[in-house]
């Protein structure tokens, strides 16, 4: 059963040189309050650190120091604007400096500024793969299979016979090993153990019964939690809400508890937006659909 902690307990649990996973796109799916209690429990302690942390999508707002729109947690009726919020998202993990993060590997990361910043810097190893790659090395992993292997990526960057999808000088692996299978030329992505899952949701009951009822998309937090557990690692969930058992629907589950192992309620009010722009749209989400007189036309 999944235990209830506090978003500074949950920087605790993770151990120095630990793989991290996570899911999401921009700000959906992104559990902000958890990442910035590991941000700060490095400034404070210096753990934990040398993290490896692997992510598919850009996770993160494209803006530093911008005005968003949300609607407050307790009163959605009425607009929030909040500015000056910095780049959130996995930027969040570089504004700690050197030695948080040492190993970073993604599709998409251009929204992580302050990360991309110490990767340019030769501050940390830094590689670049297809996104299709990395999000189904997620259920590679959880199905206890050695790998991937794909002609995806074959004649490009990623290609070892080229630059092995390496995004800096410091980083000298390469993201895939060039195979032959059946005659022919394959690129072969190896599974890795995944020590933490780092995901967010809507709602969690008792159990740890993940629902999304207010996410944007659904994205792949089911195979990160998955891999998590297989890899006998642990996975952490920041939710909105609290629930009592049997009131999420089966089919609104999206993450079993049977997976989760600690569950997180956030208390800022800036943790659970659902895109980097709005805190909530019902439209995003399914729970309305605007009549397309509502919606108002580009110039």
């Amino acid at each position: 059963m999944a235990k209830f902690i506090t978003a500074a307990e949950a920087a605790k649990l993770i151990p120095d040189g630990a793989s991290i996973g996570v899911a999401g796109m921009g700000l959906s799916g992104f559990p902000e309050e958890v990442v910035c209690a590991i941000r700060d429990s490095f400034k404070e302690t210096g753990h934990p650190c040398s993290l490896e942390l692997h992510q598919g999508s850009a996770m993160g707002d494209w803006g530093e120091g911008n005005s968003f729109i949300g609607w407050d947690k307790t009163r959605r009726d009425e607009p929030l604007q909040v500015k000056d919020v910095g780049a959130r998202g996995l930027s969040r993990l570089g504004e700690a400096g050197p030695g948080l993060v040492t190993k970073w590997v993604g599709a998409h990361v251009g929204s992580a500024f302050a990360l991309c910043q110490l990767a340019a810097d030769n501050k940390l190893e830094s590689w670049c793969l297809p996104q299709g790659i990395g999000v189904s090395l997620w259920r590679e992993i959880a199905a206890g299979r050695p790998g991937l292997l794909s002609k995806v990526g074959l004649g490009t960057f990623v290609d070892p016979r080229l630059e092995g999808g390496r995004m800096n000088e410091c980083t000298k692996t390469n993201v895939a090993e060039l195979v032959e299978f059946g005659g022919e030329e394959y690129l072969y992505y190896k599974s890795f153990p995944l020590d933490v899952a780092l995901l967010r949701g809507t709602i969690s009951d008792e159990n740890g019964n993940i629902s999304f009822d207010h996410e944007g998309i659904i994205n792949e937090g089911l195979a990160v939690a998955t891999a998590a557990h297989n890899s006998g690692g642990i996975v952490i969930v920041q939710v909105e809400y609290l629930t009592k058992n049997d009131t999420i629907a089966p089919k609104d589950v999206k993450i079993p508890g049977i997976l989760v192992d600690y569950v997180v309620e956030a208390t800022d009010p800036m943790a659970c937006w659902q895109t980097e722009g709005r805190y909530w749209e019902p439209a995003f989400s399914g729970q309305i659909r605007r009549p397309m007189g509502a919606i108002p036309r580009f110039p």
